[in-house]
């Protein structure tokens, strides 16, 4: 068995490299073409699809799942319709390659630039949502890579059925149908060999629970996009509007709970911490949103919270659990974000423009925000049409990735018949 994986996976890793040499050089004409013709497929689909994805929910919920989990799991025609609207988007984003900058007459009369050129091979291994396959395949093409993905087990039915309108765009387009192949084993083997074929594929991004991401991260042998999990921040600083700091707080925790932007710890100033605390609270009790506090935040709010434990600040819940601390001003909340957080997405909220400032400078993170919510951190929302992973990483991409992200570039060089002295 683990030999005819191995065969499977080195014939999978050919495929992509060959299809990658066709797509170095594709036209954005032609790679638009093959997502417009992807588009009309998905749609022209979206019965099958959906009904594939409800046998993977009976499935999960069969394997007893957990409930953030089966969120992820699950295509609603109101997110199918999101799917499509992302494709659409970066169909209508401006194609990176070729792009030359830089350009500068050297001493010798030769002129150097730089060109944005594609990665080549991406390898994708994911968790749960069926959608990221075609927002990873779609913005790959774009940006003139080949993809190979390899979702988990539990949404293989799913994956399958969005492939299959996948490969149909790229076969009546005249891309290589190889330029975009999903894994049709749940053999985890095939993950194992994935990223390990240098050879084959440049770079590998895992998008998952945090055990993947660490085992990608310990095992591969090829470059990773990663991060390795969401726990994000919202600091209501002493001089917030609280008008805008409920609103803000309730979205970041409850607009929804399984994903990696969603807050999971509250910094609230002692100096409103006794005005902005109980009203909060009362929101979350609405949305029954558990909470876990501080000692400062118990004698505010009462019993009703629990005690927040030194792993709580560590805890990533992708659920209706929140943790609730109570700082003394900024430097504090700085200093827990640092030490607590996972440099994904952190937000203050303060009408003090010097103090938002300095926010901004000092936590590190990939997206910093001045009062809006956690939930922007997203590649829709950033205007990249997609995103195949938000990088917590600061080499080579950080934040969300699009198509820039899935690019490096080159030295080009222009020169009449110089030769070196």
């Amino acid at each position: 068995m683990q030999d005819s994986i191995q065969n499977y996976m080195q014939q999978v890793g050919v495929q992509a490299r060959q299809a990658s040499r066709f797509l170095t050089s594709a036209s954005t004409h032609l790679k638009n073409n093959a997502l417009s013709a992807i588009y009309t497929a998905l749609e022209n689909n979206q019965a099958q699809i959906l009904a594939a994805n409800q046998i993977d929910m009976e499935n999960g919920r069969q394997l007893q799942l957990d409930t953030a989990l089966l969120d992820r799991l699950e295509l609603t025609p109101a997110r199918f319709k999101g799917m499509l609207h992302g494709l659409k988007d970066v169909i209508a984003l401006v194609d990176p390659i070729g792009e030359i900058t830089d350009l500068a007459y050297r001493p010798s009369g030769i002129q150097l630039g730089k060109m944005r050129v594609p990665l080549g091979v991406i390898g994708m291994i994911y968790e749960s949502r069926p959608n990221v396959t075609l927002e990873a395949a779609s913005l790959a093409l774009k940006s003139g890579n080949a993809i190979i993905l390899r979702g988990g087990s539990e949404a293989l039915e799913s994956n399958k059925a969005i492939a299959t309108a996948i490969q149909h765009g790229l076969q009546i387009s005249g891309l290589p149908e190889h330029a975009v192949q999903v894994i049709d084993t749940p053999d985890r083997a095939a993950v194992g060999h994935l990223i390990t074929m240098a050879e084959y594929v440049d770079v590998i991004v895992p998008r998952g629970g945090k055990s993947l991401i660490e085992r990608i991260s310990n095992e591969a042998r090829i470059p990773v996009i990663k991060h390795l999990d969401g726990n994000c921040h919202v600091f209501v600083e002493a001089q917030a509007d609280l008008q805008k700091a409920l609103p803000i707080a309730l979205n970041s925790k409850t607009h929804r709970y399984g994903v990696c932007n969603a807050m999971e710890t509250l910094l609230v100033d002692e100096a409103i911490a006794e005005e902005f605390l109980p009203s909060i609270a009362e929101l979350y009790a609405e949305k029954q949103v558990e909470l876990r506090g501080c000692p400062e935040t118990q004698r505010i709010l009462g019993v009703s919270v629990k005690t927040a434990t030194e792993d709580d600040w560590y805890t990533e819940y992708l659920g209706p659990i929140l943790a609730i601390k109570v700082v003394t001003g900024m430097d504090e909340a700085i200093e827990h974000i640092n030490k607590y957080g996972s440099h994904h997405t952190d937000a203050i909220i303060t009408e003090n423009f010097s103090l938002a400032r300095e926010f901004l400078a000092r936590v590190d993170s990939s997206s910093v925000m001045i009062n809006a919510s956690t939930r922007f951190a997203d590649g829709f929302e950033y205007g990249l049409g997609a995103e195949i992973g938000i990088s917590t990483d600061k080499i080579h991409a950080r934040g969300p990735v699009g198509l820039e992200g899935l690019t490096s570039q080159k030295w080009i060089v222009f020169g009449d018949g110089q030769i070196r002295q």
